[in-house]
């Protein structure tokens, strides 16, 4: 915001800025802290985010706030290192979740989603209590991309905004998996999956498999359902791990 102390930021202070905007979120947080005890679930949010809080620094990014086990991300410097964080976030996650295991505890998915974009960078609150927070759609945006993540059963799902500002989309298993109309946004989004975190044999599949799940998704998009669900088959043989082949084939059928 331009100033050399903290001490100097005023309430209402804002500035316009570009940033990819990181939330995450754990599945069925609440059906898992039911069963635990109001302590036993701060030790298991502080274990989780032990965690992921490094991945996000690390690559140049800062924690804007968490939400209870949500985590809501800044990177400033290029949607790569919010793209990477994500999928190393997801790698970890498959450590942490041999830890809890060997420990007697279920497993857990958390799902990401990322959107790039121009917001407000401010301080926003009262004469005795002031925050630092960030304000515009690209982070609402952000956060209904996130909550998409349980509808077609990825992890990680970006915006055409973010695919647009990494610096060689290659690097990366992408795949583009719907144009969806969000709640409080009349625009239509391109919603793209990014796979890289996914189990070595299923990314061999969809990557092998991306030719025809993006012929098979035109199709569906132009009402040729009969042609699409061969199609969407077809990657199912390949790769029986593609969970959105999957949903896709029973929309077609």
């Amino acid at each position: 915001m331009g100033y050399d102390s903290i001490v100097d930021v005023k309430l209402g202070d804002a500035v316009e800025l570009e940033m990819s905007i990181l939330f995450s979120d754990i599945r069925d947080f609440t059906t898992i802290s039911e069963q635990m005890t109001p302590q036993d679930n701060f030790k298991f949010i502080n274990s989780y985010l032990s965690y992921m809080e490094p991945l996000i620094v690390e690559n140049h990014g800062f924690i804007d706030k968490y939400i209870g086990d949500a985590i809501m991300a800044l990177f400033s410097e290029g949607a790569d290192n919010a793209v990477k964080a994500g999928i190393e976030m997801l790698h970890t996650l498959a450590e942490y979740n041999q830890y809890r295991v060997s420990m007697g505890d279920v497993p857990i998915q958390i799902g990401v989603g990322i959107n790039t974009g121009s917001l407000m960078l401010g301080t926003v609150g009262g004469r005795n209590r002031m925050d630092g927070t960030v304000i515009g759609d690209a982070v609402n945006l952000a956060a209904r991309i996130e909550s998409l993540t349980k509808n077609y059963e990825v992890p990680l799902l970006i915006t055409q905004q973010t695919v647009d500002g990494l610096r060689n989309p290659a690097d990366y298993g992408i795949r583009v998996i719907d144009k969806v109309q969000v709640k409080g946004k009349s625009a239509w989004v391109t919603v793209y999956e990014v796979f890289d975190a996914d189990l070595p044999f299923v990314k061999a599949g969809k990557l092998a498999t991306l030719p025809v799940f993006t012929e098979a998704l035109s199709l569906y998009n132009i009402y040729n359902f009969t042609e699409a669900a061969g199609l969407f088959a077809d990657c199912l043989r390949q790769n029986p791990g593609d969970r959105v082949a999957r949903i896709y084939l029973a929309r077609c059928q």
